[in-house]
């Protein structure tokens, strides 16, 4: 009984804690306009393992799009210090409070991806840095396009950045030695948040459709609301089509053209988000082929979707590493601050890079060309773009 009464005051206190977050949602109105900043921050966290290899071929590109903003001032890269494994693990914090001090500073932060601990790692069991920047940035959705030419898909996905499995993820309740207890949360204001970011876009960019996909046949509340809250938002936009799929058979089918028929915009909750999209950027490619945007009302982040590939760098390999969704995370954010049309030129070259010519292609092996080398080569091929 002692035990149930414990598991029952670390819920309420954890419920409490979800009615603050809700009232700052409800505050959460300002939002950014980059066209009336005197000078845009961009932050630099290259990250761990591969992350400062990918990052410096990245930062090449990143300067070559918006060369004459940073010279005027208009644009101000800043490096971030700080996020690396052996600091947060030092200080015994996923975000350092001292390096969010200066991560608050930037307006747009580009990220290479970082360690998140697991059981038998050589450092403490700390939550994902990844999750507590979007969750202290408010970046309620990542946004992942991917791209198959040869098959007609042309798709963005809107996953719900924030909510979930992975808001309480480190605050599960171990009741006794029997039985452990995850949580799964769901709030009508952050369902209704990311569907509407998911019908702007459509909007904006003449979809038609916005998919929504869940598990709701089983998760009845959570799911079953994630549903009824893309629905509602779906009302202010009566020329877009709603309809639904279920997460297993999305991934099952996601190459069927069947199945997959008109589907343009997809909005899905953090779990089956992060994972749909993984399973996405397989088939276009790989996960190096693929990027993400973390977008809030305030601030936005940019980041390439694989790790830290450890396995490249024990062998000696990290040099080979594919910097191509970090790149591509480039193009998303000179998109956001407002040069959509360095974007264009940049996603124009790597087709060209990656596709049509493929001088130097990496192969994450020694047979292929290092990052360094199919960066250049990039350049080589864009600059006359510009």
């Amino acid at each position: 009984m002692e035990n149930i009464i414990t598991a029952q005051e670390k819920f309420a206190d954890l419920i409490k804690s979800e009615y603050a977050r809700i009232e700052r949602m409800k505050a959460d109105s300002e939002i950014t306009d980059f066209s009336k900043l005197e000078k845009i921050v961009v932050g630099i966290m290259p990250g761990d393992g591969i992350g400062p290899i990918i990052m410096k071929e990245a930062i090449k590109v990143l300067n070559a799009l918006i060369e004459s903003e940073i010279s005027s001032g208009k644009v101000e890269i800043r490096m971030i210090e700080g996020m690396t494994i052996e600091n947060r693990a030092e200080k015994m914090q996923s975000l350092p409070d001292d390096v969010f001090e200066e991560i608050k500073k930037c307006h747009v932060l580009l990220k290479g991806p970082m360690v998140t601990p697991r059981e038998g790692d050589p450092w403490p069991n700390l939550i994902s840095a990844n999750t507590m920047l979007r969750r202290e940035l408010e970046l309620f959705a990542a946004v992942r396009p991917i791209k198959i030419p040869e098959k007609n898909i042309d798709w963005a996905f809107f996953r719900e950045n924030i909510e979930g499995e992975y808001i309480w993820g480190n605050k599960g309740i171990q009741v006794n030695e029997d039985l452990a207890i995850d949580f799964k949360v769901q709030t009508k204001q952050g369902s209704e948040r990311i569907a509407r970011a998911a019908f702007e876009y459509a909007r904006k960019n003449g979809k038609k459709n916005v998919t929504v996909v869940t598990k709701s046949n089983i998760v009845k509340l959570n799911d079953g609301n994630f549903v009824k809250s893309v629905k509602r938002v779906g009302q202010e936009y009566p020329e877009i089509e709603v309809q639904e799929k279920l997460v297993d058979a999305m991934c099952a089918k996601m190459m069927d053209p069947e199945f997959c028929k008109g589907c343009e915009v997809f909005v899905l909750p953090n779990l089956y988000g992060d994972i749909v999209t993984d399973v996405a950027a397989e088939q276009q490619g790989g996960l190096g082929t693929a990027s993400s945007s973390n977008i809030g009302n305030k601030y936005a982040m940019f980041e390439a979707i694989h790790g830290t590939a450890p396995f490249l760098i024990s062998h000696g390999r990290g040099n080979y590493a594919d910097p191509c969704s970090l790149i591509r995370a480039v193009g998303m954010l000179v998109a956001h601050i407002g040069y959509g049309d360095r974007k264009a030129l940049l996603d124009k070259a790597l087709d060209i890079c990656t596709i049509t010519e493929r001088k130097h292609v990496v192969t994450t092996d020694k047979d292929g060309a290092t990052a360094e080398e199919f960066a250049d080569y990039l350049l080589e091929t864009l600059k006359p773009m510009l």
